[in-house]
């Protein structure tokens, strides 16, 4: 069974032998030179032009520009347990990044492009969408926020460009392409992200929050994520993924202007659940007053179907619900304790932010 892992540098790097390391990757990205960039807090962006002459020649100066126009906005992050990237979202200083790379620290030391340092603390981490925002102490004063992207309009195949800290190696850059959307991804921590970008871009530890971007150098992604295959015994190259940017911006929004998460847009059902051999997922455990609770499940119920789709596995049930809508009326398939059957509709839930 394919894994994933995050890409969150936690100790110093050796250059000896990388195969103990899990890649990550990133994604996304505009095929073509010059568009009309979407507007992010604090700052805005010009069309950068495509070079004439030897398509070869233009690709690779518009690489350049983009790495010029895009760097500046890329930090390092540091605490006292490892390293990983962010993304300058505003002129307040505030910076966005994964979830797993703040993890339980609160202060950090940020690196810019130029090699200036700057203390910052952190404003508040939503886990279960892997992202956090963190502020610096100089109240953004000469910093260059990035341009993000319409993630809604990206497509298979389009160029993408990634940008960060492996190995605490700053502003090291990749490219690759657009490989497909996928629902329902599982973190190492358990965490299900409802919605990523999977791309080829060669991500290592310390990429994760760093810039995914198209060739007009706006972020269309944050790289969270890489393939890992047990049987092979390593990482499964050329396979990560990104949280898509209207995410990032809308959720890191909600933070910068209410301190926490306010509204996740992740429908809800309020339950723990369990392996049960392939035939379902077992509730472990019902939320009191939550979406499953006032339909009537309870602990010892096995989950079947949801909506529809036949569930097998608890990974199964939260990628299904990750297709989901808060508010939304579905039909869930159980199996008692008894060996009765029964179809319960239940209204989801708004999973909790915050």
């Amino acid at each position: 069974m394919t894994r994933v892992s995050t890409a969150y540098a936690r100790h110093q790097p050796i250059f000896v032998s990388l195969l103990p390391i899990v890649l990550a990757v990133a994604t996304a990205a505009c095929a073509g030179s010059g568009s009309n960039a979407t507007l992010t807090p604090g700052g805005a962006s010009a069309p950068i032009p495509s070079s004439v002459g030897d398509p070869a020649e233009a690709l690779q100066n518009d690489f350049v520009a983009v790495v010029q126009r895009i760097s500046p906005s890329v930090v390092q992050i540091q605490d006292s347990q490892g390293l990983g990237s962010g993304i300058v979202f505003d002129r307040q200083g505030d910076i966005v990044t994964n979830a797993h790379v703040v993890a339980d620290a609160t202060t950090f030391t940020v690196t810019f492009a130029d090699g200036k340092t700057d203390s910052a603390t952190l404003l508040d981490a939503y886990t279960p969408n892997d992202l956090a925002v963190i502020r610096v102490q100089g109240n953004g004063e000469g910093l260059s926020p990035a341009v993000f992207a319409d993630s809604a309009k990206l497509q298979v195949g389009d160029v993408v460009l990634a940008i960060g800290n492996p190995l605490g190696l700053r502003s090291s850059v990749t490219e690759g392409i657009i490989s497909a959307f996928r629902t329902g991804v599982s973190e190492s921590n358990g965490s299900m992200l409802p919605s990523v970008i999977q791309t080829s871009a060669a991500i290592n530890p310390g990429n994760s929050g760093g810039a995914l971007v198209d060739l007009t150098g706006d972020v269309v992604g944050i790289p969270t994520l890489a393939a890992s295959d047990p049987q092979l015994g390593g990482t499964a190259p050329g396979i990560g993924f990104a949280i898509p940017s209207n995410t990032v911006k809308d959720l890191a929004t909600q933070i910068v202007q209410s301190g926490h998460v306010v509204n996740s847009h992740r429908a809800y059902l309020g339950v723990q659940v369990g392996a049960s051999s392939g035939q379902g997922a077992v509730i472990t455990g019902v939320v009191s007053g939550g979406p499953a609770a006032n339909a009537g499940l309870t602990a010892g119920d096995v989950i079947t179907s949801l909506g529809g789709a036949q569930v097998r596995t608890p990974g199964e049930l939260t990628s299904v619900l990750a297709g989901l809508q808060p508010g939304q009326s579905v039909s869930v398939g159980i199996s008692r304790p008894d060996g009765s059957t029964a179809a319960v509709t239940v209204t989801l839930g708004t999973y909790p932010g915050g």
